[in-house]
């Protein structure tokens, strides 16, 4: 066997023993030296430097926007679901307690802020910063929807979402802006065709997957395992917003090409009903949100959402949905005391209810209960005349938050299925002549309500 020359292997061990302290010292400079701050400090409490590691990115991150005058605050969800449990024992001891690292060292690959788009300050600055200090950063943008019926502004692209990693841990930036109906919204996270997918692990982000629409925050200083940093006032409250915050755009492109077809109505009569159905919607989001009743747009008011983005003006009502889970005995008379009438009831809780408030002038609001069953989900409808019962059957849907006319307001997410069951596939023709008891496609008959029960379930004012 041909011997193995001692110095080959000797040359071999120095080279690699060169590259190794070579990479070690890049490490400590531009990880580890005083300059940058340790990844791993020592933090009383914490079981690994793994974990100390996480601490020190998010410290480094606040000490950067906090140089550069930029206020962030946290919305990591498993971060304030920890903290919801803390709560009072934090506002009691505003300094925090440093005997351990409860929240940021906790398992996990980002953490999530929030940042409102009116307190962004220049990015140049700020991602040179992060550089120097050892961070890479990502910024992800796309189109304004705020600008999408403005047809000169549509190339017009904004921020949604940083991410600044170090080490082995990302922070996710998420840019709140705020649209017409007074709340925020935050954007999609869309890789563009050159971003690296493996810059970070991007299906585990708590954000960005949909957009997402949320109230306005009142925020509070708390320190946390030493770091002081801004939260909800409300932790639960936001998780809770969080759950059901996905959001979805009105189509105006697509409305665009329907008034290219059908031009739309500006006489003196259809700019008067818009108007007062408008004021009308509003008025009664108002009420329901204050009953704490949850409530979306239906029938022909859902049509003309997702249709043409407005309100059809020869509809001449305005139709909300309630799942009848979500019914509370006091709608009708915070209605009333809203200023508006009730013009008919129908039905009962368990059977096809429904609600016909007067608006001003011959507008009204409708409002139609859901209920659901294994496989679909209907309302009911009730003639008053004959006590004839019908049902219209829908798909199983959720419910998702759209911008119309000025207003944050829920709409069946799986829209175009819903639209379809109720008006068919020919739904992108307007219809002025419609039948509620036969047009629809989704109308069954139900019986008709027993004679001693009329006085209940037929009720007209």
């Amino acid at each position: 066997m041909q011997r193995i020359n001692k110095n080959v292997v000797l040359g071999l061990l120095t080279l690699t023993s060169s590259v190794f302290l070579l990479f070690q010292l890049y490490y400590y400079k531009y990880y580890l030296s005083p300059k940058n701050g340790s990844v791993f400090p020592k933090i009383k409490g914490s079981k690994t430097g793994q974990d100390s590691s996480r601490w020190h990115v998010v410290r480094k991150f606040l000490a950067l926007v906090s140089s550069h005058h930029i206020p962030v605050h946290l919305i990591d969800p498993l971060l304030l679901g920890l903290i919801a449990t803390d709560l009072e024992q934090l506002r009691a001891s505003p300094e925090g307690s440093r005997s351990e690292c409860r929240y940021f060292c906790a398992p996990r690959d980002f953490t999530a802020f929030a940042l409102l788009d009116k307190t962004r300050k220049l990015e140049t600055g700020l991602f040179r910063a992060a550089e120097r200090v050892g961070f890479q950063w990502l910024k992800v943008q796309s189109k304004d929807p705020r600008l999408e019926g403005m047809e000169d502004l549509l190339g017009t692209e904004i921020p949604l979402h940083y991410i600044f990693r170090l080490a082995n841990h990302a922070i996710h930036v998420v840019v709140f802006y705020e649209r017409n109906g007074n709340y925020l919204w935050h954007g999609q996270l869309r890789l563009k065709r050159h971003v690296d997918r493996k810059f970070v692990p991007f299906r585990k982000l708590q954000f960005g997957h949909y957009p997402g629409a949320y109230e306005k925050l009142e925020l509070q200083s708390v320190s946390l395992d030493g770091l002081t940093v801004q939260i909800p006032k409300e932790p639960s409250r936001f998780l809770e917003e969080r759950s059901h915050s996905r959001f979805i755009e009105c189509r105006y492109r697509e409305a665009r090409s329907f008034f290219q077809l059908y031009p739309d109505d500006m006489s003196l009569d259809a700019v008067e009903f818009r108007k007062k159905a408008k004021a009308l919607l509003h008025l009664a989001a108002v009420t329901l949100n204050s009953l704490g009743v949850r409530f979306w747009l239906s029938s022909g008011t859902c049509l003309g959402w997702y249709r043409q983005c407005n309100i059809i003006p020869y509809s001449k009502d305005v139709d909300l949905g309630i799942f009848v889970k979500d019914y509370k005995p006091d709608i009708i008379s915070a209605f009333q005391k809203a200023g508006l009438p009730l013009k008919h009831k129908f039905g009962k809780v368990e059977d096809s209810l429904e609600f016909s408030f007067q608006g001003e002038g011959d507008v009204k609001l409708d409002i139609f209960f859901f209920y659901e069953e294994d496989d679909h989900m209907w309302n009911g409808g009730t003639q008053a005349k004959s006590g004839k019962k019908f049902k219209y059957l829908f798909p199983k849907f959720t419910l998702c938050w759209t911008e119309f006319v000025e207003l944050k307001v829920r709409v069946p997410c799986e829209t175009l299925q819903y639209i379809e069951a109720n008006y068919g596939k020919e739904w992108k023709m307007p219809v002025k002549e419609w039948d509620w008891k036969n047009s629809p496609p989704n109308v069954q008959p139900n019986g008709i309500w027993p004679i001693d029960e009329w006085e209940e379930v037929i009720q007209l004012y």
